[in-house]
């Protein structure tokens, strides 16, 4: 009985933990509750939220970002596909910031305001921010 719960505990923490991959692209995620998903592919920053349900048609998305550097960023040049919504920019140094420096964010759309735990996402930040700088030649 021991073993079962020690799996289960484990596969939780598995499903919200931040992580970072440098390959294809920098990329740092989280897979619960919302999947966040954030590259870099040498151009482009992008960020993907993708939740069950999609998100409403609305003009405007923010991310309001709670802790020691809150922020609130907000756009109208987000795109939504199915059950992802996507956000791209050239720079994405607030978004960044937000994510490594806080404690929760918030994905507000219409009237729907989703929570995102920040917990533990600042070592896959810094990792992402390393990702980014590319050798001179």
């Amino acid at each position: 009985m021991r073993s079962l719960i020690a799996v289960f505990c484990l596969a939780g923490s598995a499903l919200t933990a931040w992580e970072f991959t440098p390959t294809p692209v920098c990329t740092f995620r989280n897979q619960t509750p919302v999947a966040v998903e954030v590259t870099f592919d040498g151009q482009l920053y992008a960020i993907h939220l993708t939740r069950a349900g999609g998100w409403p048609d609305a003009p405007i998305f923010s991310l309001q970002f709670d802790g020691p550097a809150g922020l609130r960023i907000s756009t109208d040049r987000h795109r939504i596909t199915g059950d992802t919504l996507t956000v791209t920019d050239t720079g994405f140094g607030n978004v960044l910031n937000g994510f490594e420096f806080n404690d929760t964010a918030t994905a507000l759309i219409g009237d729907l305001a989703v929570p995102l735990d920040l917990d533990k996402a600042a070592p896959a930040v810094r990792a992402f921010r390393d990702c980014l700088v590319l050798p001179t030649v």
